[in-house]
């Protein structure tokens, strides 16, 4: 990430064909040794690209993606299940709560004393 950031950074300095002078340059201002094979790496993917249009290009993959936030839809002919797993996981709640502060009585103190 920070040979991505820091060929980002020289284009928004206004080089549009950033080389690895200009990244080790941004690097070393931080304290950050170049790695040569890296910085190859990132000049030879991005040579003669427009960062704008690559940037376009990864947000479209990106929305592509699924981002593990769905929520499951329960229907009428799963709604008694779904009831009766609501009292289980209110027993898990109070059992991890339960844990939880047996474990700083055990230390002597809290986290936030």
């Amino acid at each position: 990430m920070r040979y991505i950031a820091s060929y980002l950074l020289a284009v928004l300095g206004g080089n549009d064909n950033p080389t690895i002078a200009d990244l080790k340059k941004i690097l070393d201002s931080v304290g950050i040794e170049l790695d040569k094979e890296r910085a190859d790496k990132i000049i030879g993917e991005l040579k003669g690209k427009k960062i704008d249009e690559v940037i376009a290009q990864g947000n479209t993959k990106l929305a592509s993606m699924p981002s593990g936030g769905a929520v499951a839809v329960a229907s009428a002919g799963s709604a008694a299940p779904a009831a009766s797993a609501a009292p289980a996981a209110e027993e898990k709640k109070e059992e991890k709560k339960e844990e939880s502060e047996e474990s700083d009585e055990d230390m002597g103190f809290g986290l936030f004393d």
